[in-house]
């Protein structure tokens, strides 16, 4: 018994140690934590808005996440925002704005918090009905005079980054070359163009994650035909970035476009994926990856740069005579929470999770000199996995499953079954997390919808 609690110790303090986060024990939260709720109570205004998406990250994916890492007793970084509710996610149907969808994708569900409309799934930030653009809250920041920031582990012209800064009318077309399905929208028929062009046509500060090969596309009408997308950008002033080092060596004060692979960002660790009963052996997760190479950056690293990079006064603020500068804007994707979700990969979307939540610890200790910054942590939709009892030979599910060993040195079966072994699992329709602290924060609490969440970040930063 007695080394069984060594081994039960060991594994639950290395845990910790990968996920950048203290262990609490059960009885922590026994205690009257009213007046730090009223603390936390502030409307007011916030100089700085952090949203945090983790993509597919339900309420399973934390608990999934949590269990492996810390433990159950324990908690994540995400765990400790004083305020938390929960938001409704569905879409509508294409030509209507109130016909529920119910499951979402993620560009419908982008579209709700970045606009404050629905939409229908595939759309990145247009009306259901008319098509026209609606305008993000990215673009009511810059006007305003705010910085922006977009950084996300996918390709950076996937369906939630995109719906900060481009509007189109399927999330498919990505690049110049992609644009098949959305013939009358790109530049060439007079349109706005391809989710990469209008990235950087939009101006943001900063720029940050995959998809490298979208941006290689060459342009095919406008004032840049012909060239590439990434020279387009290097034209209107962007610093072209493409690993760790380059991204380190970057200066406040030139807008920063980092792309760091061809497509989405490789996978923090990696693992067994599930399948049929009796699924593959009972193991702990490859950590990390060793596929992944050391020149990429982390999420946690590109959040740290980015808000360095928002934050800091530089001297065009000064010769500008913009002494108290409006803050900054940002999103940050953990993207593959989702992308290995619909893969089965357990091991895979814990990495991702535990990734996203330390990207949370360096916005939360940044926040801790900074408190007039309003930090959201949510996700955009349900996902298909489930923590289930342990299998048996005569009563198993008929989905996938894949056994870990989590920091409490006990075995944990996750279960994929939204459908057949081998193919893409489904999202789901559930309502999702959403927590925050700062100015605004309290209006994350009960039940909300995603649209909602819009108005509460436009509402921090005054744009209206």
């Amino acid at each position: 018994m007695r080394r069984r609690g060594v081994v039960l110790v060991t594994a639950m303090v290395a845990a910790v140690t990968v996920a950048g986060s203290t262990v609490a024990v059960a009885s922590r939260w026994h205690e009257d934590r009213s007046n730090q709720v009223r603390r936390a109570i502030d409307g007011g205004t916030a100089k700085n808005v952090i949203m945090f998406l983790g993509d597919g990250m339900g309420d399973s994916e934390i608990t999934i996440a949590r269990n492996y890492a810390v433990g159950a007793a324990g908690r994540l970084n995400m765990d400790s925002l004083p305020l938390t509710g929960a938001y409704t996610t569905y879409a509508v149907q294409r030509g209507t704005s109130s016909t529920p969808d119910y499951v979402t994708d993620s560009a419908a569900s982008g579209t709700g918090w970045a606009t404050g409309h629905k939409t229908y799934n595939n759309a990145i930030s247009v009306d259901p009905e008319t098509g026209l653009p609606l305008k993000t809250i990215l673009e009511k920041a810059q006007a305003a005079g705010y910085r922006t920031g977009n950084v996300t582990t996918a390709e950076l012209t996937d369906a939630t980054p995109a719906v900060l800064d481009a509007h189109v009318s399927l999330r498919a077309c990505q690049g110049p070359a992609d644009m098949a399905t959305c013939p009358n929208e790109t530049k060439q028929a007079g349109g706005l163009g391809s989710i990469a062009e209008q990235t950087v046509d939009h101006n943001v500060d900063v720029l940050l994650g995959g998809g490298k090969a979208r941006f290689d596309q060459p342009v095919t009408g406008g004032p840049f035909a012909g060239q590439t997308v990434v020279a387009q950008a290097q034209t209107q002033g962007y610093t072209l970035v493409t690993d760790r080092a380059g991204l380190t060596a970057t200066h406040p004060g030139s807008k920063v476009l980092g792309l760091f692979t061809a497509g989405n960002m490789d996978l923090e660790w990696s693992g067994p994926l599930a399948t049929p009963y009796p699924g593959p052996a009972a193991t702990a997760c490859t950590n990390p990856n060793p596929s992944r190479p050391d020149t990429m950056p982390h999420l946690s690293e590109m959040t740290g740069k980015a808000i360095q990079l928002l934050s800091t006064k530089t001297r065009g603020d000064y010769q500008r005579g913009d002494y108290q500068r409006k803050g900054f804007y940002l999103q940050v994707e953990g993207a593959s929470i989702d992308k290995q979700d619909h893969a089965a990969n357990a091991c895979g979307q814990i990495g991702e999770t535990v990734e996203f939540d330390k990207a949370i610890k360096v916005a939360l200790d940044w926040a801790k000199r900074n408190p007039d910054t309003l930090i959201i942590v949510t996700g955009d939709h349900g996902h298909t996995s489930q923590i289930i009892e342990p299998q048996s030979d005569t009563d198993h599910s008929p989905g996938s499953i894949a056994t870990l060993i989590t920091a409490d040195n006990q075995p944990m079966v996750i279960n994929y079954a939204t459908n057949l072994n081998g193919r893409s699992m489904s999202h789901t329709g559930t309502q999702i997390r959403v927590a925050a602290q700062g100015p605004q924060a309290a209006n994350v609490v009960g039940v909300t919808d995603q649209t909602d969440l819009h108005y509460t970040m436009a509402r921090a930063l005054n744009l209206y």
